[in-house]
């Protein structure tokens, strides 16, 4: 029960989330030197978004209520087993490397000054 009371106040802390996840790939060597000198192709995926400007009550979100953002992402969609916390609300962007071959799925979450996480952002996939 204090999971979903906790759950209740981030979704009426939190703005709607995100404009938009995009999902950008990146399959290749690149300038990686070592990666090349090993064979290996680099397979990543980057990942970019837009913060909230308000919250879902219609108040303004000033980015220094946030406290940065979570990444969850995994090959079953039902369940996102890895995550990346990044602790910085400027940052807008992330590159997940050394993915394997198949199909990645990823969501995002803003994480305020409380703790308090928003619901996931829309899922967006991508096949290595």
């Amino acid at each position: 029960m204090h999971m979903k009371r906790v759950r209740g106040l981030s979704q009426a802390w939190m703005a709607a989330l995100f404009m938009g996840l995009l999902l950008t790939g990146c399959v290749g060597g690149g300038s990686d030197s070592t990666a090349s000198q090993q064979g290996s192709v680099e397979r990543s995926a980057s990942l970019s978004w837009n913060a909230p400007l308000k919250r879902e009550d219609g108040d303004p979100l000033k980015i220094g209520e946030l406290s940065g953002f979570v990444i969850s992402y995994g090959q079953d969609p039902e369940n996102l087993t890895k995550t990346v916390r990044i602790s910085e609300a400027s940052t807008m962007e992330y590159t997940i490397n050394n993915l394997a071959d198949g199909t990645w799925y990823f969501t995002i979450q803003t994480q305020d000054t409380n703790g308090l996480r928003s619901e996931p952002s829309g899922q967006v996939s991508k096949t290595i």
